[in-house]
């Protein structure tokens, strides 16, 4: 059976609740992981990717449940080494699964997908002139994001809660301070975010809710038929 699609993630990110979109199409066995950071210990992690002065820092959730403060260049070296290695195993597409502000990777067989790149335009074209209302899930990257969002027709309202350890009326009282100061539509801007906290946020404040990974992965999901 040929191999399709290789996920490739830089921490610990969930991957099972984008399968079933994805496996609309092909099988699962056609689809494989891999995780830059997220089998590896702290101390592993640190070794070999710490970052050094000056450099630019990237918060990842490692194996231990915990956030680590990783280099972003070498985490965008250590990526294109394995999409170069994946690139040369037959796959059709490769997916990056991160919102970070990765910059610069190359795929010359596979077609390689980066949410940075193709999300923000994405929504862009959906919410045309709407107030999107951004929730991320951590304060150190509310920074990047007016950066982020510059081609939306107006500057994203951003708040801030988790997926993995906040709790649900976090979520909604973080999307219901973005519509008291203007938002009508909601944008979910992390891969923890899954279809059950977009159906929370609909059904406890009846506002459409995007989420970053549904959108990413429909697209691949049609690149696969």
């Amino acid at each position: 059976m040929k191999a399709t699609l290789a996920i490739l993630t830089i921490g610990v990110v969930p991957v099972s609740e984008i399968l079933p979109l994805l496996t609309e199409h092909i099988s699962e066995q056609q689809i494989t992981h891999y995780s830059l950071l997220g089998t590896l210990s702290r101390e592993e992690v640190m070794e070999d990717y710490a970052p050094e002065r000056g450099e630019a820092r990237l918060p990842v959730l490692l194996s231990d449940g915990k956030l680590g403060h990783v280099s972003l260049p070498k985490i965008e070296r250590g990526l294109q080494s394995v999409i170069e290695v994946l690139d040369n195993q037959d796959y059709e597409v490769i997916l990056l699964m991160s919102t970070a502000p990765i910059t610069g990777l190359v795929a010359r067989n596979a077609i390689l997908l980066e949410p940075m790149r193709i999300i923000p335009p994405l929504v862009g074209s959906i919410v045309d002139s709407h107030q999107v209302g951004v929730i991320v899930p951590m304060d150190e990257l509310l920074e990047n994001q007016s950066k982020k969002w510059q081609g939306l027709s107006n500057a994203p309202l951003l708040a801030v809660a988790n997926p993995f350890w906040d709790s649900e009326n976090r979520l909604i009282d973080a999307g219901r301070d973005l519509l008291d100061r203007g938002a009508d539509v909601l944008m979910l801007d992390c891969l923890g975010f899954h279809q059950h906290h977009r159906d929370l946020l609909q059904k406890n404040l009846d506002v459409p809710v995007l989420l970053s990974n549904v959108l990413v992965a429909r697209l691949a999901s049609e690149l696969l038929v």
